[in-house]
C-alpha cells in the first residue's frame, strides 16, 4: 500500500535527520516506527484508563456498602510522626 503524507516543515526535517543518521534506511522506516510506538503508547494510555475506572468503581462500590469512613488529618498525622520517630530510634 501507498500513501502520500503531509508533513509540516519541523516534522519532515526531522525525519530528515533520522534518515541522515543512518538508524533508518528511509523516510517509511521513520514513520513505521513512530507508528508502533504511538500505538504501544495507547495502550499504555488506555490500561491506565481502565485501572483508573476500575479504582473509581471500587471506591463507589466501598461508598455504597457503607466501607469508608471520613478522615482525621490529626490522626493521620499523629501516626505518621510516630512511624517515623519509631524508625529513628532503631
Amino acid at each position: 500500500m501507498s500513501l502520500n503524507v503531509s508533513l509540516p516543515p519541523e516534522l519532515e526535517n526531522r525525519v530528515r535527520q533520522h534518515v541522515e543518521s543512518g538508524l533508518y534506511s528511509s523516510a517509511s522506516e521513520v514513520i513505521r516506527e513512530a507508528l508502533r510506538l504511538f500505538e504501544a503508547y495507547q495502550s499504555v494510555q488506555a490500561a491506565s484508563l481502565a485501572s483508573l475506572k476500575a479504582d473509581i468503581a471500587q471506591g463507589v462500590a466501598d461508598l455504597a456498602a457503607g466501607r469508608v469512613r471520613e478522615l482525621d488529618m490529626d490522626e493521620i498525622k499523629q501516626r505518621g510522626r510516630a512511624a517515623r520517630a519509631a524508625r529513628q530510634s532503631t
